[in-house]
């Protein structure tokens, strides 16, 4: 019996289209498909292929090193892999199906297919030689041109310390300081007090735009002013 042969090209728009589906079953936005992870995962798939090497350091490099030789800037990456075999062969959505199905089943697979701020795709299928194996390559990025930034301010006349990415911190009166970052978190200001025994401090969750001023308060403490970006 001669195994059923599928359409990789269309395969790998169908797990596209399922992986989207399955992120806004879960109210991530979709991904969009992008040329330069396409051709990595590509290139991966037929490198795994033909080493019969099932690993994410198969070529000796790393995902992020075959992204960025294929001319993606990246600021987020990351990558699922799967082997499906069947002497039967696949039909088109039957390989693709299964691949997917594999990695909503595995945590950590999971997790890159669920992942928030990752914006673009690209996928890769190549049959294994002398049966019916296929390898698929699963790439998301986010690109280097979206990163986003979010501003400190001290109008104030005292040295304020904050926590920012696990690190701790500090800002001179009458500086200002651009935080640039891959996704967004959090940071959290130390309580400055005044002659008067009063305090300020608060934590916050940074987003693209933010502006943090801090101000001084009549008894010489200091008061965080929280700007958010309009842009939502």
């Amino acid at each position: 019996m001669t195994p059923t042969v599928p359409d990789l090209p269309q395969a790998e728009i169908a797990i596209i289209e399922l992986t989207n589906a399955f992120r806004q079953e879960n109210r991530r936005g979709v991904v969009v498909p992008n040329s330069e992870l396409t051709r990595a995962a590509r290139y991966y798939a037929e490198f795994l292929a033909k080493s019969e090497i099932f690993s994410h350091t198969a070529d000796g490099r790393q995902p992020a090193d075959r992204i960025t030789a294929a001319g993606y800037s990246y600021c987020l990456v990351s990558e699922n892999l799967a082997l499906n075999l069947d002497t039967r062969g696949f039909l088109t959505r039957q390989l693709a199906t299964d691949a997917v199905e594999g990695w909503k089943s595995s945590p950590g697979h999971r997790i890159n297919m669920l992942a928030e701020h990752v914006t673009e795709i690209g996928v890769g299928i190549a049959k294994a030689r002398g049966e019916e194996k296929y390898l698929s390559v699963q790439l998301f990025g986010r690109p280097d041109s979206l990163k986003y930034k979010f501003q400190v301010a001290n109008s104030s006349n005292a040295l304020v310390r904050y926590s920012w990415g696990g690190e701790r911190r500090e800002i001179a009166p009458r500086m200002a300081i651009t935080h640039t970052a891959c996704m967004p978190g959090e940071v959290e200001f130390e309580r400055t007090a005044g002659p008067g025994g009063r305090a300020a401090g608060a934590r916050y969750r940074t987003r693209s735009g933010d502006l943090f001023v801090l101000k001084p308060e009549r008894d010489g403490g200091v008061r965080v002013e929280h700007q958010p970006s309009k842009a939502r």
